[in-house]
């Protein structure tokens, strides 16, 4: 019998029948399409083993006056500079501390140091930072304290605990003397979305950051009545306290002794049991009299969110010159100078030198745009009270945008002798992603598309509404090549080019019903255009990490998906090769082909082939691969072919019940210069998988070709 030829279409096509994609594929992982053809991705390598902390979902380059190569990195903790493979904190201060004003106590053999700061306004994982600290009197000394640390847990709103290097010891009983200065980092956001209040809302199990809490004073055995603790200050008799799992119902109060003389302490209330509880455990006050607005809301019940929104910290940046301006969203808006160095931090827009007006205080997004040089902020704070007033008016506005005057980022109140304005959105209730092209600003609302345009003075900027009733996934799911805007909505994709049309997908049912909407705020949207892609990073309905991609080809038309943890995505520029975040490493792709220099495994897999009459067997005894190795850096590169075959045209290649429908294959591996393979295998219908495996290889499938003998209909 002649061979058959192999031709296969171009793409990836999930969302149909397999019989009506013969001759496509089916299923791929870092697979992409050029010139019509499958070949693996490049590969990825750590720019350094030098870390961050936080899950960084935005990263942004930029070039200074003096030719520094900056690279802005917003994590949900912290927000850094990377020059050199150096990440240098420039985290925002939210404010510093009188001397005196922080104490400190240590326990003998724990690294738990409560801290003691009234009004600290801190929240669980904040950064603060301690000088002026003098030795606690043994292990814990001036050295040690006088350092970075994250708050481990909130006591109160006057206390909370963070862990030492080293444990203390007897002597440690000093309080760090009268000097010591805090300085508090912005408070640090969530790593993942919270959905709202009620069970799950907040902490777990409902207890409030701000619940009043102390600690035992002593170890306590499950029989004691009487319970000493660090401070009773705030707890009254008759008040329900909890140590650990335990409820206890507070009897009599002497001194900081819960439960003496005539009124003792109830153990085990509320259904739960009495148990031993070690030294220093915590105890908070779970329903009482103190301080009812924070009391400890009980497990299944109600509890608000107790952070800066149920948002994912997300940031916007941009450079002004060669200075940044960044926005955490929903929160502040801070401005870096490049002349003070890495050793200042950003400080928020509004204390800037210079004369202010209205600057604006909360924003869901900043940019600058390119034209005209005009600071934007879009969902943010009104203008102040006067033209005299230095910042905006504190609420928030989700539909509103202020422009400062050209040229100057803190002027925003407008006159006749500036361009600073506002605009108001007419449609949808919500701000979402404002994306910058050549010639307009596209802003979207949760359910509108509006293009802003720069047209001079008197009123600066105009907008018009392009589109109604339109989706859009994330803050960050838009982005910009050349002419035409790209976006993922809730359901499906976009495309703006001079007008909106739905982009069709062949691949969307394999994306949209397997992504975790809750957590959709992770979606981020990346180029890499040296290959015409555009590439959408989604967290699956298994995952609350991002963990696959999805690619549209806009020079092949087609569309293809794999698995890759990627948070952040930069498009090469200024510099040589994309860049990407993942876990706390910074990664350069399109290098190599490996996995930071481990094996990458890719593969595509073709729809059922019908090798001759469908009522009929076929018996494959060869093929004629058709395979290039070139670019590899393997001496030996390889890849496997797999042929299933399958009994029944109806079946699927995975089924195994009795009516003998069960997949059969045959896989051989193909090198350079492998020129036929030899097989046996029997079916009606045939499927191909090509797959690489092993370090250095680059692969190219081409048309190979496979020599079918017609055999009988049973």
């Amino acid at each position: 019998m002649p061979f058959n030829k192999l031709t296969f279409k171009s793409g990836i096509v999930s969302d149909i029948t397999p019989y009506s994609n013969e001759g496509g594929f089916v299923d791929c992982d870092k697979i992409r399409f050029r010139l019509g053809f499958p070949e693996k991705i490049g590969g990825w390598v750590k720019q350094s083993l030098n870390t961050f902390q936080g899950s960084a979902r935005r990263i942004f380059n930029w070039v200074a006056l003096d030719g520094s190569d900056l690279l802005g990195i917003g994590t949900h903790l912290k927000y850094y500079i990377e020059e050199g493979q150096v990440f240098n904190d420039i985290t925002p201060i939210r404010s510093t501390t009188g001397a005196g004003d922080i104490t400190f106590a240590a326990s003998n053999g724990s690294t738990t140091i409560t801290v003691t700061d009234p009004a600290h306004g801190a929240n669980e994982n904040d950064f603060v930072t301690f000088s002026g600290a003098s030795s606690l009197g043994g292990n814990i000394t001036a050295t040690i304290l006088n350092a970075e640390f994250q708050i481990t847990s909130l006591i109160s709103s006057n206390a909370y605990e963070i862990t030492s290097s080293v444990a203390a010891n007897s002597s440690d009983t000093g309080n760090g003397g009268s000097s010591v200065v805090g300085a508090y980092q912005i408070n640090t956001g969530l790593d993942n979305t919270v959905g709202g209040t009620g069970w799950g809302a907040g902490q777990w199990s409902g207890t409030t950051s701000g619940a009043l809490a102390t600690q035992l004073a002593e170890a306590l055995d499950a029989s004691e009545t009487a319970i000493d603790v660090d401070s009773a200050t705030g707890i009254t008799a008759g008040d329900l306290i909890l140590i650990e799992e335990e409820l206890i119902t507070v009897g009599t109060i002497s001194s900081n002794t819960l439960g003496t003389g005539g009124g003792p302490s109830t153990r085990g209330s509320s259904g739960t049991d009495a148990s031993t509880h070690a030294d220093n455990t915590l105890v908070r006050l779970a329903t009482g009299n103190a301080d009812s607005a924070n009391d400890f809301v009980g497990w299944g019940n109600a509890a608000s969110v107790t952070v800066s929104g149920a948002q994912i910290r997300l940031w916007s940046h941009d450079n002004f010159g060669e200075d940044l301006i960044i926005n955490a969203r929903d929160s502040g808006i801070f401005y870096w100078d490049k002349t003070n160095g890495f050793s200042t931090r950003a400080v928020e827009l509004s204390t800037r030198a210079g004369t202010k007006t209205s600057v604006p205080t909360i924003a869901k997004q900043i940019l600058v745009s390119d034209q005209d040089r005009h600071l934007i902020a879009f969902g943010c704070d009104g203008l102040g009270a006067s033209a005299s007033a230095t910042q905006g008016d504190g609420i928030q506005d989700p539909l509103l945008i202020r422009f400062s005057s050209q040229e100057n980022p803190i002027d925003f109140f407008p006159t006749t002798t500036n361009t600073a304005g506002d605009l108001r959105l007419g449609g949808g209730s919500e701000f979402v992603q404002a994306v910058e092209t050549k010639e307009q600003i596209l802003v979207y609302t949760n359910k509108t598309l509006h293009s802003m345009r720069f047209i001079g003075p008197p009123f600066t900027f105009g907008i018009k509404e392009l589109s109604k009733n339109i989706t859009i996934m994330s803050s960050y799911s838009a982005i910009a090549i050349d002419d035409s805007v790209y976006w993922m909505g809730v359901d499906t994709f976009y495309l703006y080019n001079g007008q909106t049309q739905q982009l069709p997908c062949s691949v969307k049912d394999k994306v949209f019903l397997d992504l975790n909407i809750e957590e959709r705020d992770k979606v981020h949207v990346g180029a890499n255009t040296e290959f015409g892609e555009v590439i959408w990073f989604y967290p699956s309905a298994s995952s609350t990490e991002i963990d696959k991609y999805v690619i549209y080809n806009y020079i092949e038309n087609v569309w293809y998906f794999g698995t890759l943890a990627r948070q952040a995505w930069l498009d090469r520029g200024i510099r040589s090769l994309p860049l990407a975040t993942g876990g706390q490493y910074l990664f350069n792709h399109e290098t190599g082909f490996d996995d930071d220099g481990s094996a990458m495994t890719a593969f595509v897999e073709s729809a059922p082939l019908a090798l001759g009459q469908a009522d009929r067997f076929g018996f494959v005894n060869s093929i004629i691969p058709d395979v290039s190795f070139s670019g590899s850096t393997s001496v030996n590169p390889t890849v496997d072919f797999t042929v299933k075959a399958r009994t029944h045209n109806g079946s699927g290649f995975t089924q195994t019940d009795d009516s003998n429908t069960a997949q059969r294959s045959a896989t051989t591996p193909v090198e350079a210069y492998t020129n036929k393979l030899d097989l046996r295998i029997r079916g009606r219908t045939f499927a191909l998988r090509v797959e690489s495996t092993s370090l250095g290889t680059k692969f190219k499938l081409g048309s190979p070709q496979v020599n079918v003998v017609q055999d009988g209909r049973r």
